[in-house]
């Protein structure tokens, strides 16, 4: 299935029990409300495709695996509203990832970015290559990485999570990524990359979808509020997108 949103996609196919989702935008992988909530929809849809075991998350191209939030986007919104139904589309899909009683691998070829940080690490099992650097570049644009920060601090804690969401324009290595838990794997190729990608998603279709489902509920446990947090998170970051700090710091930075 292709959903074609107005720049971008997302796709996604089964085969052999794999459910592989791609997304992709003409900006590094960018995440416009369009892709989020494609996303979402794809998620909820495998989630309840007894043909698909296991789903395998992926962008597109060779370069950034996500930028994360869409500036042009960003820059468009006017009011709190729009800024709270922006950023409830990464709660929307960050919240799918979590209760889809599938195990979700996660293939990252490239630097990883904001919000595409938070998919990374609400992934179950996240894979990426040496060049994969991780930032959370939210405050240096004025906001603050409040629906993605649930997820992030879950896979490396609060410390590491504190320091990347305070350095917001450090880039962080892959190796840091690994040593922190976010990253499970971390390859110097692409074809190794690859290569774990299908070793462990093709592991997880062999395997009992129902012991799966019960381990996931386990690893997932305590983040059940997270049904509100993550929008009350999202009207936080509504109400800071519209300041006029954050709108002259979006409008600076497309201008780089």
């Amino acid at each position: 299935m292709i959903s074609q949103i107005k720049e971008g996609h997302v796709r996604s196919e089964v085969h052999n029990g794999i459910a592989t989702v791609e997304f992709f935008h003409p900006q590094s992988n960018a995440l416009p409300s369009g892709i989020l909530e494609e996303l979402a929809k794809e998620i909820h849809s495998i989630s309840h495709d007894d043909d698909a075991k296991v789903i395998v998350i992926r962008s597109s191209g060779d370069k950034a695996f996500c930028a994360g939030a869409s500036f042009d986007e960003l820059a468009s919104i006017k009011t709190p509203e729009q800024g709270l139904a922006f950023f409830s589309g990464f709660a929307h899909l960050i919240n799918e990832m979590r209760k889809c009683p599938k195990m979700i691998v996660g293939r990252v070829h490239g630097k990883c970015v904001g919000g595409g940080l938070g998919i990374a690490a609400a992934v179950d099992y996240c894979i990426a290559v040496d060049a994969a650097e991780i930032r959370l570049s939210e405050l240096s644009l004025g906001i603050g990485p409040f629906v993605v920060g649930p997820p992030v601090e879950r896979k490396i804690g609060l410390s590491a999570f504190s320091q990347i969401a305070l350095d917001a324009t450090l880039w962080r290595s892959a190796d840091w990524a690994k040593r922190k838990g976010l990253y499970a794997e971390v390859h110097d190729s692409i074809e190794g990359l690859d290569e774990a990608v299908h070793r462990i998603a093709s592991a997880l279709s062999h395997s009992n979808p129902a012991a799966m489902a019960e381990m996931k509920k386990i690893f997932w446990k305590g983040t059940e509020h997270w049904d509100t947090l993550l929008f009350e998170r999202a009207a936080i970051s509504g109400k800071l997108v519209v300041s006029e700090f954050t709108q002259n710091a979006i409008a600076k930075f497309k201008k780089k």
